[in-house]
């Protein structure tokens, strides 16, 4: 019988399906966070459970940690998170699990670090309290976000139960054409088939634009997709994919990776698999979009207006009419980073913007790396000499400015643009109004102190002999 790769991954979890019609999957890594894990692994020690496989189990620091340059072993970026990272460290070393800790090399947002310590990769189940956990099927693994209690299920017995969900393909032809990025390819899908498309699937995203992106691009689409209400995205693993398995930390041996190679290869979707459901996308009609709603799914292209029929209570927070134009629209703060763009590509994208340019006067402009080594390695590149040079703050990895924990974060009703993946009310601090857009639109925004696009920047010389600055 014709199997999808979903199909594949899941039989191959599958340890027996009860009564009641639920299967019982294997779980081979379980992530923690600070902000959730370590009431995981407190509510495992109150029932008097241990962690079945510490070897299977990692706790990461990044939710709440301070972003602050020079930031301390336990100092927080929310009132009393100094809390949350003291109880997970001493409760992670307790039940004797992976622990990396805020000063450790390794740091950084759990999705960013996974595939840098190769603790995702094909065929691999990985599950973590992040609902962006889905980010990890870009490498064709089986990863999905779940609950604090779930997660203290599956350090107690190596398994989850749960309904198998039904599969969705969306196939997207054509390439990307200059301009445009991933990160516009996946808001449009969501504006184009709204932020219930998804219908809880298991979506694959297949065809020629996918085999086109680089493993950082496939890793923003899947990251994405639970907007677009999937229970979880999956890639086929491919060349791109091998490639970017990591030897090293917990990733395979070169033995054990050229072994594999065969397994992985076969993760794919028979040719007459059926799904449940196909959508269709061109993504060679894909330009710079932006945000202008409170959802991810209220978007269009950059250089467009606001839409007949838009959400009138959208609206009225981001303080914007139907037919208003949002090149030139004026922001107060800039956020470059996230598990969504904080990976070095996105950097290295937004420093050929800023690359001798200033952030405009009144505009806070804030880039987070999202782990320790896309940090060392921009600053080897020198790109934290361009963003601070800018006028942008060089942060401490983490999840920063992605959401707003009670600390520090943007003006109370400040306009923002933000590489980041949630633009709800509120999202990055009291009536803070955002928009989402990719690396380098928010760079160009950020110099002009209005929305921009990077056209406009790269004219910057033109307008300057004209006696036009930005």
């Amino acid at each position: 019988m014709a199997e999808t790769m979903f199909d594949k991954l899941w039989e191959q979890h599958r340890v027996l399906t009860d009564a009641d019609g639920l299967d019982v999957i294997a779980i081979d890594r379980v992530i923690l966070h600070e902000r959730t894990g370590g009431v995981a692994l407190q509510s495992l020690a109150a029932a008097g459970h241990q962690v079945a496989y510490p070897d299977r189990v990692f706790s990461i620091m990044d939710h709440i940690v301070s972003f602050r340059a020079g930031r301390g072993r336990d100092e927080a970026r929310m009132p009393g998170g100094e809390t949350f990272i003291t109880e997970t460290r001493a409760l992670a070393q307790a039940h004797g699990v992976t622990l990396i800790d805020t000063d450790d090399p390794r740091q950084g947002i759990v999705h960013v670090v996974a595939p840098e310590l190769g603790l995702v990769m094909p065929g691999v189940s990985i599950v973590c309290p992040d609902s962006h956990t889905c980010s990890l099927g870009a490498f064709g693994a089986l990863a999905w976000g779940i609950g604090s209690s779930e997660a203290e299920h599956a350090m107690a017995t190596g398994t989850l139960r749960l309904k198998k969900p039904p599969q969705m393909r969306v196939w997207v032809q054509g390439l990307l054409t200059a301009g445009a990025t991933v990160k516009d390819l996946a808001l449009a899908m969501i504006a184009r088939f709204g932020t219930a498309g998804g219908k809880r699937c298991a979506v694959e995203y297949a065809g020629p634009a996918i085999s086109a992106l680089s493993m950082e691009e496939r890793l923003t689409l899947c990251n994405l997709a639970v907007e677009f209400a999937a229970f979880t995205a999956v890639i086929a693993p491919d060349a791109v994919t091998f490639a970017a398995v990591k030897r090293l930390g917990y990733g395979p041996t070169e033995a054990e990776h050229r072994q594999a190679l065969e397994h992985w290869r076969a993760l794919h979707s028979d040719p007459d698999a059926v799904f449940a459901h196909e959508l269709s996308f061109d993504a060679s009609t894909v330009v710079p979009f932006i945000t202008w709603g409170t959802s991810p799914g209220e978007g269009g292209p950059l250089k467009g207006a606001v839409p007949e029929g838009a959400n009138p209570r959208a609206l009225d927070y981001m303080g914007l009419s139907v037919g208003q134009r949002l090149l030139g629209l004026p922001i107060e703060g800039a956020f470059i980073g996230s598990c969504t763009n904080g990976r070095l590509s996105d950097l290295r994208a937004a420093a050929v913007v800023l690359k001798g340019q200033r952030v405009a006067r009144g505009v806070r402009a804030v880039c987070v790396p999202g782990s320790r080594a896309v940090m060392r390695q921009a600053e080897d590149e020198g790109l934290d000499v361009i963003f601070r040079q800018a006028g942008f703050e060089w942060g401490e990895p983490g999840c920063a400015m992605c959401f707003y924990a009670g600390g520090e974060t943007f003006a109370p009703q400040s306009r923002v643009i933000s590489s980041t993946n949630r633009n709800f009310q509120g999202r990055q601090g009291p009536g803070v109004r955002t928009h989402l857009a990719s690396p380098a639109v928010v760079a160009a925004s950020a110099i002009f102190g209005a929305i921009a696009s990077v056209e406009q920047v790269q004219a910057l010389p033109i307008l300057a002999e004209q006696g036009i600055t930005a």
